[in-house]
């Protein structure tokens, strides 16, 4: 396990999900609502909602959980994207502790995972911590893409 977690910080993402693992119930958490950003807001989705809202067009989601530090860094770069996206695509967050079915469909198994999706299908996906210039020119090659 110690050299899984070294793996992990070595490569940029500090948490891993794995089946018999838990996180700690002491630390402090992130508030369950994200304060819009801007002139874009970051959605919340859970099971029920993601399918609807990720159908059509490009969502670009943030696979998160509050006790993930690296995932603690990645919320407000996500915030800034959805600023400078504006209403041009979706940005979204799914907290994997409440939503384990939907990280389950899209392998998710270290966080923060972010994946562009266009019209409910993964188009580029990252792990670990993403600076927000990356991430939106992958949001601009799944909205140029045919």
């Amino acid at each position: 396990m110690r050299k899984l977690m070294r793996m992990a910080m070595a490569s940029g993402c500090g948490c891993l999900l794995l089946a018999g693992c838990s996180p700690q119930q002491d630390q402090p958490s992130v508030a369950a609502g994200v304060a819009p950003a801007a002139s874009g807001s970051v959605l919340e989705l859970t099971d029920a909602t993601f399918g609807p809202q990720t159908a059509q067009g490009v969502v670009l989601v943030d696979f998160w959980a509050p006790w993930c530090g690296p995932c603690r860094m990645q919320g407000p770069l996500v915030e800034t994207v959805a600023g400078r996206l504006g209403k041009t695509a979706k940005v979204a967050k799914v907290n994997v502790d409440q939503a384990s079915q939907t990280a389950q469909k899209f392998g998710v198994q270290s966080i923060p995972t972010l994946i562009v999706l266009k019209d409910g299908k993964p188009f580029k996906p990252f792990v670990g911590v993403t600076q927000p210039d990356e991430l939106i020119a992958a949001v601009k090659a799944a909205l140029e893409s045919k």
